[in-house]
């Protein structure tokens, strides 16, 4: 159930609704909208009804069930979308969020020439791998604690918010002190026990879909971060694993614009592992806009035939330039801006 309150609500009020949730053995998470403030109750669907007698309050406007088993990232909890702040960077709203970098942190040069690629063509945020989660136990596991330090630096000076994935709920200190964004990967979108952590603290989660997760299962992964009191979530959309062979995965662009039927997280999508092959990334890139993505994450290698891990699908600085120029042509004929 969502308790929606009046315009102009004081927070004395919003207390006193907060304490009546939880004295019925709900959780209350305060959902602070542009013009509306939420209050989410999350509890055992038991007794709901009880909630109902709030509306009696003068400053509660009504009581809505949300019928959905993801209640937090319900689209009627925020109907007018989340906007996500990464080091100053918003994901969600009207202007479209571009983050890119190299699949993996090879070496200082490396990560340094990528970052003045990818910030001279305009991106947002710099991405790269520091700890990598790889099929093959002999493959190139990433640079770990040394990789974070490096790609930290080079975000610093070309002066982008950093994102970086991580796979270890012991690291979550580690990351939190030197990134901006914390990436759950593909591999991880269901490991609860992390996904729990991440949701005890207050940095920005960007979360990718599971090579077989369902759309109500990837929400409800959204949810085990919601409803630990972390409402900074990004979902991402990276591909789904099918019968076809002929790409690395098959980029399911119809879950962009029915998640953001159900849901008010931002939504943006992975071309790169969505397709596997670099030719095929700026043209799904531009699809994905056109769907009605927030924004893309997009591999950017200085040297792609050298790299260390998914070298196939990374661009070249120059051809991301021109990916993002091709972009923003498509996102202003859909209302967007980059």
């Amino acid at each position: 159930m969502i308790v929606v309150l009046r315009p102009n609500v004081t927070e004395d009020q919003i207390g006193n609704v907060v304490r009546m949730v939880e004295q019925l053995d709900y959780r209350a998470h305060i959902i602070r909208g542009v013009e509306r403030t939420v209050v989410a109750c999350v509890g055992e669907e038991r007794g709901e009804h009880q909630l109902e007698h709030l509306e009696a309050l003068a400053y509660v406007e009504r009581v809505l069930p949300v019928l959905r088993s993801f209640k937090l990232a319900a689209r009627e909890v925020r109907p007018e979308g989340s906007r996500i702040n990464v080091g100053g960077v918003e994901i969600g709203g009207r202007r479209l969020t571009v983050i890119a970098g190299p699949c993996a942190v090879e070496s200082r040069e490396q990560v340094e020439a990528a970052a003045d690629g990818v910030r001279c063509a305009g991106a947002h945020l710099l991405r790269g791998g520091a700890y990598k989660p790889r099929t093959s136990p002999y493959a190139f596991q990433g640079m770990e604690a040394e990789g974070l330090g490096l790609l930290e630096a080079a975000g610093k000076r070309v002066r982008l918010p950093i994102v970086t994935e991580i796979m270890d709920p012991h690291d979550i200190d580690l990351f939190v002190e030197h990134a901006d964004m914390l990436q759950v990967g593909a591999r991880n979108a269901q490991n609860f026990s992390l996904l729990r952590r991440l949701g005890r603290i207050k940095k920005p989660v960007l979360l990718k879909r599971g090579m077989s997760t369902r759309l109500e299962e990837f929400l409800m992964a959204a949810e085990y971060i919601l409803s630990e009191g972390n409402p900074n979530v990004v979902l991402c959309e990276r591909g789904i694993r099918t019968f076809e062979t002929a790409t690395r995965n098959t980029l399911d662009l119809n879950a962009v614009p029915l998640l953001k039927e159900w849901t008010h997280l931002p939504v943006i999508v992975d071309p790169s592992h969505g397709t596997g092959i670099w030719s095929l990334v700026t043209p799904m890139a531009l699809a994905a806009v056109a769907a009605g993505a927030d924004g893309l994450l997009i591999e950017v290698h200085p040297n792609p035939q050298a790299a260390r891990s998914d070298g196939p699908q990374q661009l070249k600085p120059e051809r991301f330039a021109e990916l993002m120029k091709s972009v923003a042509a498509v996102a202003g004929a859909v209302g967007r801006t980059l």
